[in-house]
């Protein structure tokens, strides 16, 4: 289910206000650590997400923001990486989780595409849709299961070798 999330609603000063307790530094991606991330990416989370970091970051500014913690990459977020005015891919190391990290690259990233003349964020295809409806009033968007990732290429899996 695709979301849309007004970017001067009255709810983002709210999410602002949780975002700021957050330890983590949240800011964005510097294109000399484009390499880094994306191996984080790798081992945390998929090739796909990989290569929509590399989407985001082919922007200027990029499209990516990293949540960091004592020098250390533990979460990140991207906008206008499959499609323009599209948040996402965005996750959080496992270690993490629960400590309100994703919700401040969330926040964060609504604001860098505020401030890049949105005055809507589309979350395509979103996983925990409570989580965006409830910290930012994000809205369904109906779509009949048509979407821009209707097509997409998969991976298939490999068949096991045949002793």
């Amino acid at each position: 289910m695709d979301l849309l999330v007004n970017l001067y609603g009255r709810k983002l000063n709210e999410l602002r206000q949780r975002a700021e307790a957050v330890e983590a530094t949240i800011r964005t991606a510097l294109p000399p650590e484009q390499h880094i991330i994306k191996d984080w990416v790798r081992t945390h989370f998929s090739e796909y997400w990989v290569s929509e970091v590399s989407a985001a970051m082919a922007h200027q500014p990029p499209g990516c923001l990293v949540a960091v913690i004592d020098g250390e990459l533990v979460g990140f977020a991207c906008h206008d990486a499959t499609a323009r005015g599209f948040f996402g891919p965005t996750g959080v190391s496992e270690s993490q989780r629960g400590k309100g990290i994703g919700l401040a690259l969330f926040y964060h990233t609504l604001v860098a595409m505020k401030a890049q003349g949105y005055a809507y964020a589309i979350i395509g295809s979103a996983g925990p849709v409570d989580f965006y409806v409830n910290a930012a009033g994000a809205m369904p968007i109906p779509s009949d299961n048509e979407d821009i990732y209707q097509g997409l290429l998969r991976i298939k899996p490999k068949p096991e070798a045949e002793n």
